[in-house]
């Protein structure tokens, strides 16, 4: 390594299990906790909910098999920029990169964010500090990348499996529990299934699950070949789908999904219906814990995207530069900035739609590309092929499409907040490429 305090390219210094601990913590996190309220509004049907839980997990891992392909080929840190950047060319690869980093960016403003309202719930009291707060948690995720990379993948690895046992944990406790009952069946909420209802759903499974590609945004850096990375990709992913869809059928079958009908914390309730009061304190707890967690693997992944586009000439420059710590720092502090502008903007709603509408875009690109390099560079080594390609990479990207026109048509307000962020993404690569 240089003598000097920065450099381009980081060195492989992450195990194959912190593969497997990036993709079920990167996955695991808010959704879970929160949004099965919302799926339970628009499917109070027991087998209903459970189907939604088991379909999302199925779709998101055949996203990750037919993606998989991408990871195979590209040797390099960086997500969804550096598997496609090739297939697009500098401005569409850039606006790839520009998109994928602000949908991080706004995902960490959110989990900043959350993690205040649960702070509320817990002590009413600092109920009036919730901005500044939210921005106090982002600064200190951001301060922990200051350090070391290697740091930071023991927190992961540490934080992954205590997010699994939490999971565990509370399905266990839902399933040996008593069963509830409606406290009062005339308050029961109907089902509420028009566009707007199936947005919100469609943007919870999108939520719930994404996080299966965390991966990719270390290839560089994790030791071994393509393959030993895709392997514990996909191990992840099918730990998720499995501990997700147990709890959701525990939630369908001890619970009258009803009284969880739009509840911000549906798991919660839950158990305070099954177990005691006291349960609902100790869920608050865990979710903070978890929500805190994700903080810390949402600020290994954002610079990365940065530092990958600023070695390609396509961001700052010194956003790829690399401390002795094998961190890209200027580009954590850029993602830091703009996290602390986003928590001033909105609140869970605007957030959680607008990280759902970057995040669609994104995967539309993504599987494309791997019908554009199918045809472009046919001769490509491809350590890994897509399973099934051309019908399994064809419903992906099928699926992404339809999911993004729905989520245009439902929430066009933001989606026009969506527009207008991606619109800057021409005038911030013209000035870059001419002061390149």
């Amino acid at each position: 390594m240089s003598n000097s305090p920065t450099q381009q390219h980081q060195k492989r210094v992450l195990s194959s299990g912190f593969t497997l601990a990036v993709t079920i913590g990167g996955i695991i996190g808010l959704g879970i906790l929160r949004t099965p309220g919302e799926v339970a509004l628009v499917a109070p049907n027991p087998w209903l909910f459970v189907s939604l839980w088991l379909l999302g997990g199925l779709f998101a891992l055949l996203c990750t098999v037919v993606a998989a392909e991408l990871v195979g080929m590209t040797p390099r840190s960086g997500g969804s920029y550096s598997l496609v950047r090739r297939a697009y060319g500098p401005f569409p690869g850039f606006v790839i990169g520009w998109v994928d980093w602000l949908s991080f960016v706004a995902d960490i403003a959110l989990k900043a964010v959350v993690v205040t309202e649960f702070a509320t719930l817990l002590f009413p009291a600092v109920g009036q500090w919730q901005i500044p707060l939210a921005i106090m948690v982002s600064t200190v995720f951001a301060a922990l990348q200051l350090r070391s990379i290697a740091m930071s993948a023991k927190i992961q690895q540490f934080a992954a499996a205590i997010m699994a046992l939490i999971v565990v944990g509370f399905t266990l406790t839902l399933v040996f529990g008593g069963s509830a009952v409606s406290s009062d069946p005339a308050l029961a909420h109907p089902a509420s299934r028009g566009p707007g209802g199936w947005s919100i759903v469609i943007a919870a499974m999108i939520y719930a699950y994404d996080g299966w590609l965390y991966a990719a945004y270390f290839s560089g850096e994790i030791k071994g070949d393509g393959k030993a990375l895709i392997r514990a990709a996909i191990k992840g992913v099918i730990v998720v789908i499995v501990l997700y869809v147990f709890l959701a059928a525990a939630l369908a079958w001890k619970v009258p999904l009803e009284e969880l009908a739009g509840n911000e914390l549906a798991l919660a309730k839950a158990l305070e219906m099954v177990v005691s009061p006291l349960a609902s304190t100790i869920v608050l707890i865990a979710a903070t814990i978890m929500t805190l967690a994700h903080q810390n693997i949402l600020y290994m992944s954002t610079p990365r995207i940065l530092q990958a586009m600023a070695v390609d000439g396509l961001a700052v420059k010194r956003a790829g530069e690399v401390s002795r710590g094998g961190n890209p720092v200027f580009a954590v502090l850029i993602s830091w900035g703009l996290s602390v502008g986003l928590i001033l903007i909105g609140g869970f709603a605007f957030l959680l739609h607008l990280t759902v509408f970057f995040h669609l875009i994104v995967y539309v690109m993504l599987i494309a590309g791997v019908f554009i390099l199918r045809k472009r560079q046919p001769d490509t080594d491809r350590p890994y092929r897509a399973w099934g390609h051309p019908w399994s990479t064809l419903i992906c990207l099928l699926g992404w499409i339809f999911f993004t026109l729905f989520q245009t048509v439902a929430e066009i307000e933001i989606a026009l907040y969506a527009a207008i962020m991606l619109a800057i993404s021409w005038p911030v690569y013209r000035l870059i490429v001419r002061n390149k």
